[in-house]
Order: structure tokens, then sequence, then C-alpha cells
């Protein structure tokens, strides 16, 4: 089988390139597990740092109907659509965010409907879909009232694969994900990149600035959990997804003080006295709106899984990336 993933030159898109040759099978068209014979990497950059055979790196603009058309070919089963322009930024430039975030993703719909074979297509959205007033905690029925241009985008990305699902063009499922602590690298330009930066910054020997108050609550899961609910979410059966096929998935509600409190606990005073207050207006605004909990009883019921608390999350990332790169 072949697939494509969209936006794999991000950590997501690697770490999922690498567990899926890692693991190499994935259920395919007739139902059953199938070898991995290709995985196509788009993205505006060259992918780096994957040596293997049945890797083929594509770099271009994802809103060019000809580069999807060689990306996404007539053999491709499966597609993880994960291209974004991430929040912050799609709230500084509108048209942009437009563009790769909704028209891109329209492209990317109309190439895979235009295949013999509709094939299955994960696709990430984000609590930037809520906002208003909520319920607490928030459940997969509650209304969408993003309160950010990221959020309303990623919103039509939902309601058009849960359209093309109906009329059977793709096999989509959406998965609503958390915010993803702790993000190797550099900071982007997330409103939520904060979540990441005090815990790796502090943990490196750096200085860092969290933007938000200390009573500021978000919704979180690891890298770990994220990569293991995307290829979980991939396997399930779309029977198991009923007439909606998008998934608010599990994660640990936190605060911004309870996230440093816990870094304290893991790696001592010294390391979490490295991180100090700065709000910055701007993204307290934009993160505000996002819930900070949400019934996961669906998506447990589904099989998705999460950590039960932000020190596994904290002692994940060291495990991961501060003993791989000693």
């Amino acid at each position: 089988m072949k697939v494509c993933i969209t936006g794999a030159a991000g950590f997501l898109g690697k770490r999922l390139t690498q567990q899926l040759l890692k693991q190499g099978q994935l259920t395919g068209s007739s139902g059953a597990q199938e070898d991995i014979e290709q995985i196509m990497l788009l993205d505006i950059v060259p992918v780096e740092g994957i040596a293997d055979s049945r890797v083929r790196v594509v770099a271009g603009d994802i809103c060019d109907a000809g580069l999807l058309a060689e990306s996404i070919d007539a053999d491709v089963d499966s597609v993880f659509h994960l291209a974004a322009v991430v929040s912050g930024q799609a709230e500084a430039d509108f048209d942009l965010g437009m563009r790769i975030n909704v028209d891109a993703t329209r492209l990317l719909l109309e190439r895979c409907r235009a295949l013999a074979n509709p094939p299955r297509l994960v696709f990430t959205s984000s609590v930037a879909v809520y906002g208003g007033e909520l319920p607490d905690p928030v459940l997969d029925s509650t209304a969408l009232l993003p309160q950010s241009s990221y959020g309303t985008q990623k919103a039509v990305g939902e309601l058009l694969i849960n359209d093309y699902s109906r009329k059977r063009f793709i096999d989509g499922r959406v998965l609503r994900v958390p915010t993803i602590s702790v993000r190797p690298g550099k900071p982007n330009k997330a409103a939520s990149s904060f979540a990441s930066g005090v815990i790796r910054e502090p943990l490196a020997g750096s200085e860092a600035t969290c933007p938000v108050p200390p009573q500021t609550r978000i919704w979180l899961s690891s890298p770990r959990s994220a990569i293991a609910n995307l290829l979980h979410a991939h396997e399930l059966p779309a029977q198991g997804f009923g007439a909606s096929r998008v998934v608010n998935l599990p994660g640990i509600s936190v605060s911004a003080g309870e996230m440093l409190e816990s870094l304290e606990r893991v790696a001592g005073k010294a390391v979490a006295a490295r991180v100090r207050w700065q709000v910055d207006p701007v993204i307290t605004r934009i993160v505000s709106t996002w819930p900070g909990a949400w019934d996961c009883s669906r998506a447990l019921a589904l099989g998705f899984r999460s950590e039960t608390d932000f020190e596994a999350i904290i002692r994940a990332y060291m495990e991961d990336e501060l003993k791989s790169a000693a």
C-alpha cells in the first residue's frame, strides 16, 4: 500500500513517518493489514533525516493541484493531512491561513475524490474550533463557535471531511488534537507554543517566559499519545464513528501554574525557577477561548488513550528527547 503525509517536515509528520516505517503495515482498502510499500512526504520544504527506500520526498506548495496529483496518485490508499498554518500565524496573516488551512484542504479532498478507490484520510483538527460560553467539560456535541481565524479554518475542514465521507468520496477521520507538549525543537508561531517552551527550555538550561496567567487551563497530550492516536484513528473501521467522523481526543486538563509545579517536582526548583511570567494579551486572548477540559467518553470507548498527569508527559519528553540527545 501507499501512504501520503502532508506537513511531513513538522515534528509530528516526522514521528509519524518513523513509526509507520517501524511497524511496516497499515489496514488497506481490503480491510486487512498490508505492507507499506511507499510513503510520500509532502511539505513546503524537503523532509530531511529519514533514510529509507520506502520514502519519497516531495517539496512544494500544497495549493499546487499538479503537486497534489503527483503526490496522491491512483495507488494511494491512505492520507494523513497534517499540513497547516498554526494558530498565531493564521490570526496574524488571515489570507495565508485561509489559503493553507481551507483552500489547500479543499484541493486535497478533491484530489482524493478523483481516485477510483476512496482513501482513508486522517485530519488533525484543534480545540480552537470551540469558543464562547462553554459547558464544563466540553462535549463532542458542543456547538462550534471559534474565536480565532485558525479555529474557524479548522472547523471548515471538519465539516468538509464529514460531508466528503458522507458522500463516500473519502473515508475520513477527524481528530481534535489537544495541545501537544512537550514539542522538541524551537518555538513556533502557535499560540500554544509556550506549553512546550516552559518545559523544554528550562530542562535545556535556558530561561523561558510564560505568556498566560498561572490559572489559564489548557488541554494537553504528549507526542507519544498523538502519534498513537493518529494511527489508531486510521485503523478503526468507518462504522465505528457513526454519523460524525469527528472525535475529541483524550488528554489532561492542566493550568500553566500546575505545569510549572509538575516541572519542579520532576526536575527541581532550580529548573522551574528559569521560567518567568510575562503575560502577552494577544496570546492570552486566543488561548483563553479554548476549552480547558472536555468529555472524552466517546474517544475512550473507541480505544483512544492519553497520559493521566502532566508529570508523565514531562518524563516522556526526557526519555524520548533528552536521553537520545545525550
